[in-house]
């Protein structure tokens, strides 16, 4: 991959896609407003309080395997080891007895130790006859044995205010026999789509016009974060119409996103409004696509104006808003922007002094991690999105990719 540090003679005014986010980040603060709800819908939810352990998890010691539990001072140093077999402990039936000194219970996964014994001998290795067990040398005391606690102690906190639940932490919750969890209440987004080119679905283009995806690209990102959507539908390019639903919008949503309308058309008002209305930093970024984007503030609600190309839209979308969401729902710390290094499956030039997202496919071979091109690359070919697994990320200073180039990708996975 070739690389330059020319300068492209535009200075400071394309601002760097770090530099962007780290602008938008700082500037937020998660909403106020929580609820309490069941586990079950807590999926997706953000913990608007610590979770903590009301008791140790596991309650008791128990045994990690199938097996034998017996006293490891019994046990030869070299040779098998006999021992009498004097009952069995059931998870949820204990054995009630205690191990006394050559002695063994036979004992299943998660059933608490019994009294007197602190190893426990997996059942593969061991040779039962009738009441008697012989167990080979070289066990180690406390072997295969969970600790009351040793998951979570009591008092603890099991999940941190700010965690997004999952399969895995409604099950955590569940472990601990919590009912009901308090939550962040939903984040409320309007999305709109300016342009007297623009069409709703469901009706005959007229000329010159084009259907609109944007608004369902960006209701899929919004509904798969678990945003509670208002959908504000086409706004024509007249000044009238564009304010009436940007006062409607702000007054109702904490966040409004508009797709088109950002850039340096004669009809492009959403600059112009941002600034009337509210306040407005605009930006002309370094990146492609997605180089025009606003971000600012009508009243209360956080305004984010993304570009009119369908993969624009969603490029500025997972570089700059979904974290932007994800801060202000309360999502503590947020996640980590994944990438790992490829080699480059095909060759091209690139201009300096942007980052540029191409849409990718992974691929597996002898040599490792290899990434073509999904497609056609232009900013309005969509199916392009939806044939690709990644974002190839080409950085400011690349002037060219050569076939079998290292190239860095942020795979869609976690992402998308």
């Amino acid at each position: 991959m070739t690389t330059s540090s020319a300068d492209t003679g535009n200075g400071r005014s394309f601002l760097p896609v770090d530099e962007a986010r780290a602008a938008i980040l700082d500037g937020l603060s998660p909403i106020a407003g929580w609820e309490r709800v069941a586990v079950r819908g807590a999926l997706g939810r953000v913990l608007a309080e610590d979770i903590i352990a009301p008791y140790n998890v596991p309650a008791h010691d128990n045994s990690a395997m199938d097996g034998y539990a017996l006293r490891a001072d019994d046990l030869a140093a070299d040779g098998e080891t006999a021992f009498a077999v004097v009952g069995t402990a059931f998870a949820g039936r204990p054995f009630s007895g205690i191990v006394g000194a050559g002695q063994a219970v036979r004992i299943m996964t998660g059933a608490s130790i019994p009294q007197g014994a602190d190893t426990i001998v997996v059942q593969e290795i061991a040779r039962r006859e009738h009441d008697r067990v012989f167990v080979p040398a070289g066990q180690k005391k406390g072997q295969n044995l969970r600790h009351a606690g040793e998951d979570l102690a009591e008092g603890g906190v099991a999940l941190a205010a700010g965690c997004r639940c999952g399969p895995a932490e409604l099950g955590l919750i569940a472990s601990l026999g919590i009912a009901e969890v308090a939550v962040r209440r939903r984040l409320r987004v309007a999305i709109l789509s300016t342009g007297d080119e623009i069409a709703s679905i469901g009706r005959p283009l007229g000329p010159g016009e084009v259907y609109d995806s944007n608004r369902y690209t960006l209701f899929g990102a919004l509904s798969r974060l678990g945003c509670e959507l208002l959908d504000m539908g086409v706004v024509p390019d007249r000044p009238e119409a564009l304010e009436a639903a940007f006062r409607d919008a702000s007054q109702a949503a904490d966040v409004v996103i508009t797709s088109g309308g950002v850039s340096v058309g004669e009809a492009d008002f959403i600059r112009e409004m941002m600034a009337r209305l509210g306040e407005v930093a605009f930006w002309k970024l370094a990146i492609k696509p997605g180089r025009p984007m606003a971000f600012g503030r009508i009243g209360d609600a956080v305004l984010f104006g993304l570009p009119g190309n369908p993969v624009a839209v969603m490029v500025t979308f997972y570089q700059f808003v979904q974290d932007a969401l994800l801060k202000l729902m309360g999502v503590s710390p947020l996640p980590p922007v994944e990438r790992f290094p490829a080699r480059a499956g095909f060759a091209l030039r690139k201009q300096p002094g942007r980052v540029e997202y191409l849409r990718g496919r992974l691929q597996r071979d002898a040599d490792g991690l290899s990434v073509a091109l999904a497609g056609a690359q232009g900013s309005g070919v969509l199916r392009s999105m939806s044939e690709a697994d990644c974002f190839v990320v080409l950085p400011e200073d690349c002037t060219a990719v050569q076939i079998g180039d290292t190239v860095h990708v942020q795979p869609f996975h976690g992402l998308v």
